[in-house]
Order: C-alpha cells, then sequence, then structure tokens
C-alpha cells in the first residue's frame, strides 16, 4: 500500500479538525432543558415570609355542648403573646367582637407581627354561651346582638358554672358576680372551657396573656397569692396608657375567687384584664393602640 505524503496526512487531519468543530458547535447549540425550580429556590427570603404570616386555626377543645373552642396563630417566633375573649361568654358578645377585629387586623397586616413573636388569638372561650344568647355558632354580626345581653344571660356555659371562677387560685365552690353567688363549679378545671385555656397555656408559655372582658373600663393587674408580678405591672400599664383605660392594680368591687388571671399569676405568667367600657361596642381603636404597645415591648425586628 502506497504511504500517504506529508501534505496529505496534513489535509486529512485539517478534515477531521473542521469536521470535529463543526459537530461540536452543532451539539452545544442546542436547547438545553430549564431547570425547573421550586418558588423557595427562586426567592427564598419571600417564600419563608408568606409562609411565616399564614394564620394556623386549630381546635384546643370543645364547650360542654360540644363546640369548637378555636384559636388562631400567627407568626412562628419564640415570643408568645395571647388574647382571650369571651370567657364570659354572650353577655360579653362584645370581648368576642373585639378578638375577631384582632383576628382581622393580623390577617389584613401580616408584618405588623414581629418577626421574633407569635400571636394567639382565642376569640370566644365559652361558645355556648355566646350562642345562647346570639343563636349562632363562630363569628357573628353585630345585628345578630338581641337585647336579652342586658339581662345577664350567656354569662355562664352550659353547666352554668361562670368559668372566671373555675381555675386554680383560691378556688371556692361557689363565688360572687356582682351581689349574686355563683357556681364555680366542682373543683379547679372541672369544665371543659378552662381546661383547653389551661392546656394551651401549659403547652405555649406565653410571656403574657390579656383576657378581653366588659364593662368597668379599666386595665386590671393579676395576682394570686404572691401579689402582682413585676412584668404584670408593666404589661398593665403599657397597654393602660397606650389605651387609655385607667390602669389599676385589682378589682375590689367584690371578692373574686378562680379567676384564669389569677392562676396565670400563680404558673408566673403575666395577665392582664381589659375591661371594655360598656357592653355595647368594642373600643377597636383604643385596643389596638394597646395591642401594638405590646408587640412594641416584646417584639424585634
Amino acid at each position: 500500500m502506497r504511504s500517504l505524503s506529508k501534505k496529505q496526512i496534513i489535509g486529512v487531519l485539517s478534515v477531521l479538525i473542521v469536521v470535529s468543530v463543526i459537530v461540536f458547535i452543532s451539539v452545544t447549540s442546542e436547547k438545553v432543558p430549564e431547570k425547573k425550580t421550586t418558588p423557595l429556590e427562586e426567592s427564598p427570603e419571600v417564600v419563608i415570609d408568606s409562609v411565616e404570616s399564614i394564620p394556623v386555626q386549630r381546635a384546643i377543645g370543645t364547650s360542654v355542648q360540644g363546640r369548637e373552642i378555636l384559636a388562631r396563630t400567627y407568626g412562628t417566633g419564640s415570643t408568645t403573646l395571647m388574647f382571650v375573649g369571651g370567657i364570659h361568654g354572650g353577655y360579653e358578645w362584645n370581648s368576642v367582637l373585639l378578638s375577631y377585629e384582632l383576628i382581622d387586623y393580623l390577617e389584613a397586616n401580616p408584618e405588623s407581627v414581629p418577626r421574633n413573636m407569635k400571636i394567639i388569638v382565642i376569640p370566644s372561650a365559652n361558645p355556648d354561651g355566646v350562642y345562647e344568647v346570639v343563636g349562632v355558632e363562630g363569628r357573628f354580626a353585630l345585628t345578630d346582638v338581641p337585647e336579652k345581653t342586658k339581662l345577664g344571660l350567656g354569662r355562664f356555659n352550659a353547666h352554668s358554672v361562670d368559668l372566671n371562677r373555675n381555675f386554680n387560685c383560691k378556688w371556692k365552690p361557689e363565688s360572687k358576680w356582682r351581689g349574686n353567688t355563683v357556681s364555680a363549679g366542682a373543683s379547679p378545671f372541672s369544665e371543659p372551657e378552662s381546661q383547653a385555656i389551661r392546656d394551651i397555656v401549659i403547652e405555649q408559655q406565653p410571656e403574657a396573656v390579656v383576657f378581653l372582658h366588659s364593662q368597668s373600663n379599666a386595665v386590671y393587674a393579676s395576682e394570686c397569692e404572691s401579689g402582682i408580678l413585676p412584668e404584670t405591672r408593666t404589661v398593665m400599664s403599657l397597654y393602660a396608657e397606650a389605651s387609655g383605660y385607667p390602669a389599676v392594680d385589682s378589682f375590689d368591687a367584690y371578692e373574686i375567687t378562680g379567676d384564669a388571671e389569677g392562676w396565670l399569676a400563680s404558673i408566673n405568667i403575666p395577665a392582664i384584664t381589659v375591661e371594655l367600657s360598656t357592653h355595647e361596642t368594642t373600643e377597636w381603636a383604643r385596643n389596638l393602640a394597646g395591642i401594638k404597645a405590646l408587640f412594641a415591648h416584646y417584639g424585634s425586628e
């Protein structure tokens, strides 16, 4: 076989090189399928923020008549602030509506929850008492509230127990409400509604709890056997100053035993009672100012 000359060999190699370059360009110019990315990969900060702002609702217990006691949670921080409305049911219906106004505000303004905080709202701690007066379950409208609220109906649970006398602080089987003797239950936490509040407090260990009531027009501190906790006095003063309600160390119109706020004080959790000035209004602007003062106190950027 005749051997190739040097010039022929160079020619063959040149052709091979040109062909290789053409093939490489053709292959690399083909469209590479785009990697499918998840929303988290595209914008992790935005997704994380939106996940944290999604409210979580769960039942923390049921009433005597089987109605759910719901808790709504906003934020995922380690500092927990809790709000409880309607422990006196339909008699203090406006404390329930005030709680729902807070829920509306938090859902419309998720950025208002400091990043280090978790806000828990229990709008109706005595749903049977609300139903007795309003006649609907869950959220209700102002037009649903009849005149009979003025008669004191709906204050107790379906066992005729005053739930704010059923907690384990100075508990007695009978207590007082105005000039009336009321049942405080068979024992502390004998009622499913007070058990639900107890259990979520033990579970969450909040920095402070705000109970919404009407109609004494004041912010009260809590205490049990050892006096007012220093942080309780701070929380009371901040809320009162921002909202314009008077700050009062203790309710002394008549003896109260077995109240929820006192029980919290006994386990070293600050608690205050916010008393609206009437049974007819929620005084939202005043209370929003007080709530924001607590957010500023416990929150951080």
